[in-house]
């Protein structure tokens, strides 16, 4: 780890748009350290049995069939930083001058530049020091949506550790984190027209941020989509999992509340929180569903974008059940 090749990567910043991608990248990658990806054979053995586990138990539970992506890759830290690095560069370009967003001002050909670089090199590197396991749809990449692969990422260095924190079994906890982002995979392969929905709205949102503006109804839907992502993957662990993680999942909360002030203070800044509130609304919602009937018909959510449930519904799981 070099803070100080960090630092002088941020105010370095140059460039003509409002972030300096590729000083992010550096900056973030200086001021983390990699971590380890000395792998024993059972370690990826383990990884590779319990993708294919979880995809066997999410295709019998939902009745869905679903393609797990080509890409799956165990990462350090600072793979996974290079990823995401492309991922937000190519999520903020509608913005960016020259794509929609505008002339670069004058202010911003210096200090504007460096403070947006430095505000995304703090949250690249949080991240990437925290992240456990990531499934991407590739949102807004450049190929046609039926052409686009998707990627699973596992980042190594950070689920040894956490197990290690939080004094849980490595095999289990990997395979808990496994059983997660698979059952992501699913509902994007139970739903081919979701990664538009979501495109069109991010999109929405991010041309009136451009334009000066904001689209509330835009990001309120994005928001509502994402609830429900994350919920019904709560719901697909609750009953696919071969193990009750009640415990797993009180103690990983128990360490992100915890921390110091600033570790606090970055979270709330990130949005984790909101995040978190995804989770437990969206699993609420769908757990009133599936007792009502069953996994079956939690999974009409998926069938087309009118059956999404709406902001309101989220917190009225009666009313989603009488409209769709």
């Amino acid at each position: 780890m070099n803070l100080l090749r960090s630092v002088r990567a941020v105010t370095g910043a140059s460039g003509d748009g409002f972030v300096d991608w590729q000083a992010v990248a550096e900056a973030a990658k200086s001021g983390t350290e990699p971590g380890s990806l000395d792998l024993s054979d059972a370690d990826r053995s383990g990884y590779a049995a319990d993708v294919r586990e979880a995809r066997r138990r999410l295709q019998t539970l939902g009745g869905v069939e679903f393609d797990l992506p080509e890409t799956i890759e165990i990462q350090n830290r600072h793979h996974w930083i290079d990823e995401n690095v492309d991922t937000f560069r190519r999520v903020m370009a509608p913005v960016e001058p020259g794509t929609g967003g505008g002339p670069v001002g004058p202010a911003l050909s210096g200090l504007s530049r460096v403070v947006n670089t430095g505000t995304l090199t703090v949250m690249m590197a949080f991240l990437g020091r925290n992240v456990l396991g990531q499934y991407d749809p590739l949102l807004l990449a450049d190929a046609d949506p039926g052409e686009r692969d998707h990627a699973l990422y596992f980042v190594h260095p950070n689920i040894v550790d956490v197990a290690s924190a939080l004094d849980v079994s490595l095999p289990r906890f990997r395979r808990w984190i496994a059983f997660h982002e698979v059952a992501h995979a699913a509902e994007f392969g139970a739903a081919p027209w979701l990664p538009t929905h979501l495109e069109d709205r991010l999109e929405r949102g991010l041309d009136a941020l451009a334009a000066g503006g904001l689209d509330r109804e835009a990001f309120a839907e994005l928001d509502a989509a994402m609830t429900a992502v994350e919920g019904y993957a709560e719901l697909l662990m609750d009953r696919a999992f071969d193990d009750d993680y009640a415990d797993l999942r009180a103690k990983l909360d128990a360490r992100r509340q915890g921390g110091g002030p600033v570790a606090r203070l970055t979270r709330r800044l990130l949005g984790l929180g909101l995040k978190r509130r995804q989770y437990e609304r969206g699993a609420d919602f769908f757990r009133v569903v599936a007792d009502a009937r069953g996994i079956d018909g939690a999974s009409v959510v998926w069938e087309r974008p009118e059956n999404l449930p709406t902001d309101a519904e989220l917190d009225d799981p009666e009313r989603w059940l009488a409209r769709v």
